[in-house]
């Protein structure tokens, strides 16, 4: 979109994208979990998700099905569900859905996955899992990140041994996991492109989608303004570093109006 504004842009990657889409159940393969694709496809690239601590996969359907929309497998492992919820595990189970989607023809199998084009992604303690199985994955392309939290084992450890682009997109009124010590210092450990923007006006749970009893432990809701952010930064990022897509750099590079550009290292282009 040669000439178009950031804005313009963004507006367009919110919406819907041309793809008919698919959804599916992972424990049909042996994963609780969901899993959205485009209803044909080969050699697409994927995204593995992340929920957040006590968050249900279903607050992130819309996102999933987005992606799918616009020519991403995305699949998302329900498992981790209870209080006591394990990072390390859930990181575990982002690398097993990574093997799931590239070693299943899914669909009526006229769907498959590109092993070259993978990314891991997750919200809250999620987001965290995420980059502690992008550390320990070579086949990881792209790593997105939404209101992270540090884990244990730490994220900001493993974002130290991480070489591929990430971004990060921080919640400003975040009273669970605060940027200053979450992602702020995840994207600064990171040692591939990086690229950390805050929402200003978003709360921990602004990236989950509808109502859940959790918000009565939980700091604020879901919020429409930081999902719609959040599909538009999330496709544009993952088109453009697993397929090299440059029709939306415009979006990556510059500031936009509630997701200001607080910290970058080098470009975002697929390596």
């Amino acid at each position: 979109m040669s000439g178009y504004s950031a804005k313009q842009v963004l507006d367009q990657l919110s919406k819907p994208g041309g793809h008919p889409v698919l959804r599916g159940d992972l424990a049909l393969v042996g994963l609780p979990g969901l899993v959205y694709t485009p209803a044909i496809g080969l050699g697409l690239p994927a995204v593995a998700f992340g929920h957040g601590w006590l968050q249900p996969v279903e607050r992130y359907r819309a996102l999933l099905r987005h992606l799918a929309s616009w020519g991403i497998v995305a699949a998302a492992p329900g498992t981790q569900r209870g209080p006591l919820m394990s990072s390390r595990l859930l990181a575990g189970n982002l690398r097993t859905t990574l093997d799931i989607c590239t070693g299943v023809r899914l669909g009526d199998g006229g769907i498959s996955v590109d092993a070259e084009r993978l990314a891991l992604a997750g919200h809250s303690m999620g987001g965290g899992a995420a980059v502690l199985a992008a550390a320990d994955d070579e086949r990881v392309r792209a790593v997105v990140t939404l209101a992270a939290s540090e884990t244990r084992p730490s994220a900001l450890d493993a974002a130290r041994r991480i070489g591929v682009p990430g971004l990060h997109l921080a919640a400003g009124e975040d009273r669970i996991a605060p940027p200053v010590g979450h992602a702020e210092a995840i994207a600064e450990a990171w040692q591939g492109p990086v690229q950390l923007r805050l929402l200003p006006k978003t709360s921990h749970l602004g990236f989950a989608e509808g109502r859940h009893w959790s918000e009565l432990l939980l700091d604020g809701k879901g919020e429409r303004a930081a999902q719609k952010l959040a599909r538009a930064l999330v496709t544009a990022f993952l088109l453009r570093v697993l397929t090299g897509e440059k029709k939306w750099d415009v979006l990556l590079e510059n500031d936009v109006k509630g997701a200001g550009l607080l910290f970058q290292r080098a470009a975002l282009a697929r390596s």
